[in-house]
């Protein structure tokens, strides 16, 4: 009776110990992908910024050219 039980106990521990550890994935997914959303607005930013120096650029490129 005794190896039955045990046996029941560590499988409920083992199931607890993976639950706990699914908790811990689904934090730290939802923690990346919030640093990815933060860096896409980052790129998307930086884009925008490098296109608008571009056309300056150019704008003044042109100038230059006679």
């Amino acid at each position: 009776m005794l190896w039955p039980m045990l046996a029941i106990v560590l499988g409920f521990l083992g199931v607890a110990v993976l639950a706990v550890l699914a908790v811990r994935v689904f934090l730290e997914v939802r923690r990346l992908s919030a640093q990815v959303a933060l860096a896409s607005r980052r790129i998307t930013q930086a884009s925008g910024d490098l296109e608008r120096a571009a056309a300056d650029l150019a704008r003044a490129g042109q100038g230059l050219r006679t």
